[in-house]
């Protein structure tokens, strides 16, 4: 009996150990609206301590953010502690127009590579795909955890708001790039706004190839049904951010409803958070 006993502790002490050398990951993706805006009770002035409020408050070690310009990029980066960025403006490649950038914690990540492309049948240059409104983009990373040395792709984009095609060849793209460089099959997060719900063709093409986190969460989705606010007071009923994942554990996923003191919205898109394993 005794035996048997220290038998069932010994496993019990084995998986601990085990799931302690697993990190667990908080990752964010955010569409923070752009500084476009020049009047209105929700221009960026008025959004942005709220906002890196939220992001210090909710401490991602990961955060992928979508149409942010440089000003904004810069103000978030002051103000947190410890992170990194990777990302280009999609305009020029540089510091114009919108960005999908990479915020990560340095503490706990380094950067082993990392790139954008551009959403279109040119990837590899600055240039408007099929029958996009804008240029759009996608940008990655191969990160590493500094403590277990686990490795972990990271790509952040935004689909186009018109172009139903022009939605359907940019999940068709990125899947191309994931199936080309991914070729160790290392885990992998693919997160954004997709401009797109779960019905659309879009969605499905990328559903069908990788997980939704959502679907896989250990816990059941915490917060509004859906991710797009409009900054109206009204139920938030349409999911279009997402995070897609491959070779990961997602232990809770979220749709966070943080407000304004004046309980007006952020961003028009709420914040979506997932802790992992890998």
């Amino acid at each position: 009996m005794k035996l048997k006993y220290f038998l069932l502790i010994g496993l019990v002490l084995c998986f601990c150990a085990c799931e302690s050398g697993v990190p667990h990951i908080k990752v964010m993706t955010y569409n923070i609206k752009n500084d476009y805006q020049k009047d209105g009770p929700d221009i960026w002035d008025n959004r942005k301590n709220d906002m890196v409020d939220l992001l210090t408050s909710s401490s991602p070690n990961i955060i992928g953010i979508q149409e942010a310009l440089l000003n904004q990029i810069a103000y978030i980066d002051s103000v947190l502690v410890n992170y990194k960025t990777i990302g280009v403006g999609r305009d020029d490649g540089e510091n114009a127009g919108e960005f999908c950038t990479i915020f990560y914690d340095a503490t706990q990540f380094k950067v082993l590579q990392q790139n954008t492309f551009w959403l279109s049948e040119n990837p590899d240059s600055v240039s408007i795909g099929w029958e996009a409104a804008y240029p759009r983009i996608c940008t990655y990373g191969l990160f590493e955890h500094l403590q277990s040395h686990e490795k972990i792709w990271v790509l952040n984009t935004h689909f186009d708001h018109q172009g139903a095609k022009a939605r359907e060849e940019s999940a068709r793209l990125i899947l191309k790039f994931i199936n080309e460089t991914n070729t160790d099959k290392l885990p992998l997060i693919l997160m954004g706004d997709f401009n797109a719900e779960e019905n659309e063709t879009s969605i499905q093409i990328l559903s069908q190839n990788l997980d939704d986190a959502k679907y896989i969460s250990q816990n059941i989705c915490d917060g509004p049904v859906g991710t797009f606010n409009g900054f109206k007071n009204e139920p938030i009923q349409r999911r279009i951010d997402y995070f897609f994942v491959k070779k990961l554990t997602v232990k809770s996923y979220a749709h966070i409803d943080k407000r304004r003191e004046n309980d007006r919205h952020i961003s028009d898109h709420q914040p979506v958070v997932i802790t992992i394993n890998f």
